[in-house]
């Protein structure tokens, strides 16, 4: 292994690592030396590949937003017409909701970004067009604007259906949860 390629991979699991850590703790929940024990490095090296908290925190949503941003073409390939519904299975699934350190960037990354720096908000916003614009290829309308219409309501449906899924204390009432939304989110596509 090449010195640059060690150090892209440190990078990677560095990121990975705070990726991992604010899905699970929130950013307040977890500092930078939780961070750089969890990705097995030293807080020096996590300061060399990431300069500070909100520059580990930036990169995690990047990368976090970018798992979608790659996910719903996949979708949309592999499941022609049904991804929405494909995609809700997946998304409000029980393992989806039990792997809160691994799961989707969206539900557990939006209120940490609403209290962070504009700059910030200027990233999550460009990349959740771009989601809304890759899921409006695969929804059905009049019209562009109808598509990016529904896709900002199937995205919002999602969401706020994994959060209370996530929030409940029963399998039952959270699978009822899952069923209802994924209901809706087809209805919505159309």
């Amino acid at each position: 292994m090449t010195k640059i390629t060690k150090k892209q991979e440190t990078r990677k699991r560095i990121i990975n690592a705070a990726g991992q850590g604010f899905r699970s703790n929130g950013y307040a929940g977890i500092g930078v030396d939780g961070i750089a024990k969890k990705a097995g490095v030293t807080s020096g090296a996590f300061y060399a590949h990431l300069g500070s908290k909100d520059g580990a925190f930036e990169a995690a949503l990047s990368v976090g937003l970018d798992e979608v941003i790659t996910a719903i073409p996949e979708f949309q390939l592999q499941h022609g017409k049904q991804w929405v519904a494909a995609f809700s299975d997946y998304y409000l699934g029980q393992g989806h909701r039990d792997n809160l350190s691994s799961g989707c960037a969206m539900t557990t990354l939006s209120p940490e970004v609403v209290r962070t720096k504009p700059e910030l908000h200027m990233i999550y916003e460009e990349k959740m067009s771009e989601i809304v614009e890759l899921m409006a290829q695969g929804i059905i309308g009049n019209s562009h604007q109808e598509c990016l219409s529904k896709a900002w309501a199937v995205l919002g449906i999602l969401i706020g259906g994994l959060t209370m899924a996530r929030a409940v204390a029963s399998i039952k009432i959270a699978d009822q949860i899952a069923i209802s939304i994924t209901h809706a989110a087809i209805n919505t596509a159309g």
